[in-house]
């Protein structure tokens, strides 16, 4: 039987279920091409079917296991060209919404942006990581918020989603939290200055700085 340990953290029992599953194909407990019961897992995990089918449908959404009917589901191994894929798609839509965000944007969006990114700050200081996390997702969603593009904003939340369930965090590949507050930095700067070009370009350049990290995390040999 499998270990697997349900995170008291996660925003709800789904979500839970899905870091659980995740955590134990990273440490090997789920071995990837085995098919496993949902049954199994609820016991395992001590939740209903219901969390258990809902969270393995987010993990199916993100590549990482496959839903067989009537059967459980089958772990599938990480692909870097996931993550590949799903920074192309954030470098279509993120970086020319800062140009917007930076032109267009209202000053009270500019005040919260100013506002998310000494909130990262803080975090740094402080070594609060979730913090900082959920600071970074405030900045880049007021971003496309302050650019008039509040239905990208939410294709974005849920490629971040997708991709946290991938894979570590570009600072398992010692990435500091420090270094990814800089990488922001220019991107708010430019947008207050309202200096679009510029802030396209830091934000690309963050974005490419963060999907190279993250395939080199996939592309590790494990052990």
């Amino acid at each position: 039987m499998p270990k697997l340990v349900l995170p008291a953290d996660a925003p709800s029992l789904a979500d839970a279920v899905a870091q659980a599953v995740r955590d134990g194909v990273a440490t090997g407990e789920l071995a990837p091409g085995t098919t496993y019961s949902v049954y199994q897992l609820a016991d395992l995990l001590g939740v209903s079917r219901s969390p258990a089918r809902e969270g393995l449908l987010r993990l199916a959404e993100a590549g990482l296991v496959e839903i067989r009917r009537n059967r459980g589901f089958r772990v599938l191994p990480p692909q870097a060209q996931d993550i590949e894929e799903i920074i192309g798609i954030r470098l279509a839509l993120e970086p020319p919404a800062a140009r917007q965000a930076a032109v267009h944007g209202a000053a009270e969006q500019h005040a919260a942006i100013r506002a998310a990114l000494d909130a990262m700050a803080a975090a740094v200081a402080s070594g609060d990581e979730a913090s900082f996390w959920a600071a970074d997702r405030s900045l880049h969603d007021l971003l496309l918020h302050a650019a008039g593009k509040p239905r990208t904003a939410g294709i974005v939340e849920r490629l971040r989603g997708t991709t946290a369930l991938l894979g570590p965090p570009t600072t398992a590949s010692g990435r500091t939290l420090r270094e990814i507050h800089a990488e922001h930095q220019p991107v708010v700067a430019a947008v207050l200055a309202r200096d679009g070009e510029a802030a396209e370009g830091a934000m690309r350049a963050h974005l490419e700085a963060t999907r190279d990290l993250l395939v080199a995390n996939l592309r590790r040999p494990v052990g």
